[in-house]
């Protein structure tokens, strides 16, 4: 199922020359996979690292590669594709194709394509770590800039030719992030966000411990649609198999303690809290340092309250805008507005947990003052975009 919370995207993807347009094959699944609707568009050096056959079969679109391509009504491709894209990406943007953008020449498909747009132009830069380097590339780039072109990177570590440094394209995935977030409405521009995910691993020996069931997916979906949506975001997370996402603050903690004391470090400058997590309820009291010997017997293990990290928060005498999470495994909307209102929160999320946890999908109820407001079935980076929303809309009406 696509991300269908915003328009669908039409977008020009331009591959030039290097070794990191293999990358391109993957992002360009990404992308049709998040509703964007893609156009390959190669230059004839790209052609050496990857055929068109791969970008055809994962677009559904014949790859155009030549400035007068028959395939095309009257033949014109550069200027018909851009007036019907709502962006151009080129990634990767060869240090050569970089000059080229930076001094308005056009000599094929691409480049003439690039200049005669109507829409934004967002570049990957992809090359060695001297060439990125070099004062001539860095003239380039910053008049890029200065037109009002997006440069998207680039990263840093091992390179094609050996080499480690600045200069690495970056990733399928945090390209189709930064285009996704390129469209996104900025309804939280100039917000602070602090959001907590995944579990935490309360230990009782050296090997085991106690823990609620949370993939943290849910979590980083609002990390990921806040920033999206323009805010500063801090994401508290417990252990979880998962990639952060790009360009927020990400902090990794193990236990329910570790996760207070992060929160009450960073929450007195959020505007926002989202609490996610499955905090552990409980930790032992007595934590052993090696590991406890099955004898065969019962044994008894004493447990002591955790803090409770939303209670807390909301309980400030400046409070942020609270948002709590209620997964509830029966009489959901009941037992979740009790907890809303025990907690004295304008926002609770509910879900069952036997539904969510773990899911690439899922159904929220919102309880607000004002009411429920049912979230039918989505993928969470979905319904993530569409709980940012309800919060933006709350604190305007608050305002």
């Amino acid at each position: 199922m696509t991300d269908t919370s915003l328009p669908r995207i039409r977008l020009i993807l331009g591959l030039t020359g290097g070794v990191a347009a293999y990358k391109a094959a993957e992002l360009a699944r990404l992308l049709m996979h998040d509703g964007v609707d893609v156009q390959a568009v190669m230059t004839r050096s790209a052609c050496h690292f990857v055929g068109t056959a791969t970008l055809q079969a994962l677009t559904g679109k014949p790859v155009l590669t030549e400035l007068w391509d028959e395939r095309l009504p009257n033949g014109m491709a550069h200027i018909d594709l851009s007036r019907n894209a709502d962006a151009i990406l080129i990634a990767p943007a060869s240090a050569d194709f970089i000059a080229k953008l930076a001094h308005g020449l056009a000599d094929d498909l691409l480049s003439t394509l690039c200049l005669a747009r109507d829409c934004p132009l967002l570049i990957a830069p992809a090359m060695n770590r001297q060439m990125w380097e070099n004062a001539a590339t860095q003239r380039n780039i910053d008049m890029l800039e200065r037109d009002g072109l997006t440069i998207l990177g680039p990263g840093s570590g091992p390179q094609a030719c050996g080499e480690t440094g600045i200069g690495r394209m970056l990733e399928a995935y945090e390209l189709a992030e930064s285009v996704r977030a390129f469209f996104e409405p900025r309804l939280l521009q100039g917000k602070r966000v602090l959001v907590t995910a995944g579990p935490t691993y309360e230990a009782i020996d050296a090997v085991r411990g106690i823990m609620n069931l949370s993939s943290g997916k849910m979590g980083y979906a609002i990390a990921r649609a806040a920033r999206d949506a323009g805010a500063e975001v801090i994401l508290v997370s417990g252990p979880v198999c998962l990639q952060p996402p790009s360009a927020l603050k990400f902090l990794s903690v193990t236990s329910a303690e570790d996760m207070v004391a992060v929160v009450k470090n960073e929450i007195s400058q959020a505007d926002i809290f989202v609490s996610v997590a499955a905090v552990a309820d409980y930790r032992a009291i007595r934590v052993s340092g090696q590991k406890i010997k099955k004898t065969g017997s019962n044994i008894t293990l004493e447990l002591t309250p955790n803090q409770d990290i939303l209670a807390y928060a909301a309980g400030l005498p400046h409070a942020p805008f609270c948002v709590g999470f209620a997964a509830e495994t029966e009489n959901l909307e009941e037992n979740a507005e009790a907890k809303r209102r025990k907690k004295r929160l304008p926002l609770l999320v509910a879900n069952l947990a036997q539904e969510a946890i773990g899911s690439e999908e899922c159904e929220l109820t919102l309880l607000d003052d004002s009411g429920r407001h049912f979230l039918p079935e989505a993928p969470k980076l979905v319904q993530a975009r569409r709980l940012v929303k309800h919060i933006a809309s709350m604190q305007k009406k608050n305002a």
